[in-house]
This record gives structure tokens, sequence and C-alpha cells, in this order.
């Protein structure tokens, strides 16, 4: 298991990224994408990777309203 610090952006279709709620969480998993699948509160629709290796997995209702987690290791 490796320990991850993740931010949690919670985007609306009327604020956009500017005004977006963002947390942050200290979790331990295996795999971010099943820590996203088990937790996350719509599907999951793009995994990627920043050029620094972090994980970023976006989910949403495909209504516009989407949450972005970035995984730091």
């Amino acid at each position: 298991m490796t320990e991850y610090e993740v931010l949690v952006e919670t985007i609306n279709p009327c604020g956009g990224l500017k005004h977006a709620k963002k947390d942050f969480l200290e979790v331990e998993t295996a795999s971010p994408e099943a820590w996203v699948a088990e937790h996350g509160q719509y599907p999951v629709m793009d995994t990627g990777k920043t050029p620094d290796g972090d994980v970023v997995i976006t989910t949403g209702d495909g209504k516009g309203n989407l949450v972005r987690y970035t995984f730091t290791a």
C-alpha cells in the first residue's frame, strides 16, 4: 500500500474550475483507480498522469458535474 496526498476538486457546470471546491485527503491504497471507484461519487471518465508522475482521475455525471482526484505519493 502507498500513502498519497489527494487533491479533490469538485467542479460544477456553473462555476467551472475557477470556483471549484478543493479538499485535501490523506489516503493509503494500492490502487488510486480502485480507491476512486469505491469512494467516488461518479463513475470514472478519464485517468492520466502529470509530468511529475501524479495520477489524475476525472469522474463525472455526464451533465457537467465533475470531480477530479490528483494523487501525489
